[in-house]
């Protein structure tokens, strides 16, 4: 099943809450690699892996939030 269905299957409450826990996870991401790179105690690899994540979860965020909030030409 991709994204676009799991996203129709799902209430507005459930993706609400679900793109809280998106952006949480992203912000823990985001803090994590910062504080990796300035102790210098992770490996290159490391540190792609987690960005490729932080990454992905930026694409379920707005994938998300376009289905909240769809773009309305007035």
């Amino acid at each position: 099943m991709n994204m676009q269905t799991e996203l129709a299957m799902k209430t507005d409450e459930v993706l609400r809450v679900e793109l809280e826990v998106f952006k949480r996870e992203h912000r823990d991401l985001d803090q994590a690699i910062d504080a990796l790179q300035a102790e210098g105690r992770a490996d290159a690899l490391t540190i792609q892996r987690l960005k490729k994540k932080k990454l992905m979860l930026k694409d379920k965020i707005a994938q998300i939030e376009d289905r909240l909030l769809p773009d309305i030409i007035a």
